[in-house]
């Protein structure tokens, strides 16, 4: 059968490992799928879903919050800064880390780029957990 090995793993533990059909990662210039024989490569992505399509055809998405991945010989590994599935998301402290973040931007003078850029990115991580919960 024409499958790929996958591997993800996070700071805190490996979080998925098993065989599939396909994977799609959102990379930093739009999103692109992993199938059978794909060529190498070795690529970052950005918060978006991953999306794994088991042997069966069914296909499971996972919250992420961007990494590097890397394909070679139908084996894919991932390297996230966070993985999360659906049923993993607590999504009141989404919508608390949301609401944050807005908060921080909207009274953030140009005065601190690097918290403006943090806010920023905290708020693109909670609307993509969000999105996945719904």
């Amino acid at each position: 059968m024409k499958e790929l090995n996958i591997e993800i793993v996070t700071p805190a533990k490996v979080a998925f490992s098993g065989k599939a059909k396909s994977i799609t990662i959102p990379g930093t210039k739009g999103s692109f799928q992993v199938l059978f024989n794909h060529a190498p490569i070795i690529s970052l992505f950005e918060v978006g879903f991953i999306k794994i399509e088991d042997l069966f055809g069914i296909k499971t998405n996972y919250a992420t919050s961007g990494g590097t991945v890397e394909v070679l010989n139908n084996k894919v590994i991932v390297l996230a800064e966070s993985f999360e599935s659906k049923e993993q998301i607590d999504v009141r402290r989404a919508q608390e880390a949301r609401d944050r973040a807005q908060k921080r931007i909207k009274k953030q003078s140009n005065e601190n780029e690097i918290d403006l850029t943090r806010a920023e990115y905290a708020l693109k991580r909670a609307i993509n957990r969000l999105k996945l919960a719904k």
